[in-house]
């Protein structure tokens, strides 16, 4: 790996950060190429090169796990819309389903005791939802998923 290469990464991972930090505000590829340093299409190509997805989805996969910690706390389900920076119900609902392959509030209305008997490291990488796999944890029953 060469030092452009070196240079491209750290600037992604300023756009990675962004994403973490700033998940609740509008946030759109342009302003996230910007925090990159580079142009809207080419982050978007250098992005999902590094991290396997584009931008968007990277947002999305987050505001989804801060939502889910939100309804596990006991918050509505628009509640928890608004909170994470979307702005359409349907939409959240639709990406939350597709992510974490239940509907946000059939996710709420369940028990979540496993997630709250681990550490929140712990629980945060086992409930950090995934596009089209399977749950890695069953969160009712505190069995690893198959």
């Amino acid at each position: 790996m060469d030092s452009h290469d070196l240079a491209n990464l750290a600037h992604l991972r300023r756009a990675r950060d962004l994403i973490d930090r700033e998940y609740a505000r509008p946030l759109d590829v342009p302003t996230m190429a910007r925090h990159a340093l580079m142009s809207p299409a080419h982050f978007s190509r250098q992005f999902r090169a590094a991290y396997g997805e584009t931008p968007y989805s990277c947002l999305m996969t987050r505001r989804v796990e801060r939502a889910m910690a939100l309804l596990r706390a006991g918050a509505t389900v628009t509640e928890a819309c608004m909170a994470v920076g979307c702005t359409s119900l349907g939409s959240f609902s639709s990406r939350f389903t597709e992510l974490v392959g239940e509907t946000p509030s059939a996710y709420r209305g369940r028990e979540h005791h496993a997630v709250t008997a681990m550490p929140p490291c712990v629980a945060k990488a086992f409930t950090r939802p995934a596009r089209n796999t399977p749950s890695r944890i069953r969160e009712a029953g505190g069995e690893a998923a198959a």
